[in-house]
């Protein structure tokens, strides 16, 4: 493909372990002996700001990762553990300068109040570069480890029960929001003479009431820097669609084709109209598993190893490309005329197929004049072209 597309893709990568197939740890880049040490991440986001990505993500959970869909496995041959997502992004955040950090958090069985102040202060020591990603557990062991509620066994992710979670997740979110509007901008005095550090009349309770949370703040934390970091959330049908349409400013959706892709953002659209928000700008990322290499073949033959070492083929929720850096240029501009405005990309093997995205993806857009060649803003509100709200309490 060679035609200029109408606006410039985002890109974003997302950081799980040693990659998306279960049988990355073992490959010879993986480095698993580093897996749970700071200076792993560290250079895996330096290498995606290397790039020029718009932001990475980190994944996280409560409970152990799973082959299965809603039970822990018992696996010892895959990565299990992780290290806090957010606390990763913390740590991350003094040693970049321009990428956006993105952690997931759970809101099932998570206060808002304190995910608020968590995003608030990533977005304060990453100097405007914050955001999160939005998910929801429907593990009944999850529920365990809090031991607030439980959470019946269901079969598939169209139970009611699910319907519910993200009914929840959907408050969560817009009282993290409110909190982080608690603040006014120039709350803050800082007066030494008179004695003065913040005006408590820009401080304000959010009072907000729903069937999930009863919250009165204000946050403990002064307003981020963005204002509003950036709220993500992967949805797979209608209901976290809906989600998306209500609180998102970026919605993670896995089309398997084009015509797919034009039929998810069209929901989308729709949903976001019926929440009153299609004034806003809303980004539709599509998600890809990539296994890249200079040759189609190799990367055939590398994703055919990996599956043998796992003991099964490799699948997952989103589409998976196997092919060179240019053929997925091809197919990442093939989906933008669907309406996709960016592309999360999940690296099979991170130690491989992360820098393929960074050093032959990344080249090959800009040479369709199809990505950028510098940042070009200091915020990830910036990066997305998504301007910097005003505060909904201020006068």
């Amino acid at each position: 493909m060679s035609s200029t597309p109408h606006a410039l893709l985002h890109l974003a990568v997302a950081l799980d372990g040693t990659g998306w197939h279960p049988a990355s740890w073992r490959e010879p880049v993986a480095r698993p002996r580093d897996l749970f040490t700071a200076g792993y991440w560290a250079d895996l986001v330096a290498e995606a700001e290397r790039g020029l990505l718009d932001f990475v993500t980190f994944e996280d959970g409560l409970g152990l990762q799973s082959s299965h869909f809603l039970d822990p496995d018992e696996r010892t041959d895959q990565v299990r553990g992780r290290l806090d997502a957010v606390l990763v992004a913390a740590r991350i955040a003094p040693l970049t300068g321009r990428i956006g950090l993105v952690p997931t958090v759970v809101a099932t069985h998570t206060e808002p109040f304190h995910i608020s102040k968590a995003i608030a202060t990533l977005d304060h020591v990453s100097t405007g570069r914050a955001g999160l990603r939005v998910q929801i557990t429907a593990r009944p062991n999850e529920a365990a480890h809090f031991g607030r509620r439980t959470v019946p066994p269901i079969e598939s992710y169209d139970s009611p029960v699910v319907t519910e979670l993200f009914a929840e997740a959907a408050d969560h979110m817009e009282v993290v929001r409110r909190l982080w509007d608690s603040w006014e901008d120039d709350a803050e005095i800082r007066d030494a003479a008179t004695g003065r550090f913040i005006d408590r009349n820009k401080l304000h309770y959010i009072d907000f009431q729903g069937r999930h949370f009863s919250v009165k703040g204000p946050s403990i934390t002064p307003r981020p820097p963005q204002g509003q970091p950036i709220v993500t959330a992967l949805a797979h049908q209608t209901v976290p669609y809906r989600l998306v349409a209500r609180q998102a400013d970026i919605g993670y959706v896995t089309p398997h084709d084009v015509d797919e892709a034009r039929a998810i953002v069209a929901e989308i659209r729709a949903e976001q109209t019926a929440a009153g928000r299609a004034d806003q700008p809303l980004h539709v990322f599509g998600e890809l598993v990539v296994f890249l290499d200079d040759d189609p073949g190799t990367a055939t033959a590398r994703r055919d190893r990996l599956d043998t070492l796992a003991g099964q083929p490799y699948a997952g929720d989103a589409r998976t490309f196997t092919g060179t850096p240019s053929q997925l240029a091809d197919l990442l501009q093939e989906l933008q005329q669907a309406g996709l405005t960016g592309f999360r990309l999940r690296p099979a093997v991170l130690g491989h197929d992360l820098p393929q995205i960074t050093r032959r993806l990344v080249p090959e857009l800009q040479r369709r004049a199809a990505f950028r060649r510098a940042y070009e803003a200091d915020t990830l509100r910036g990066l997305l072209g998504l301007p910097r709200p005003a505060n909904r309490y201020a006068a």
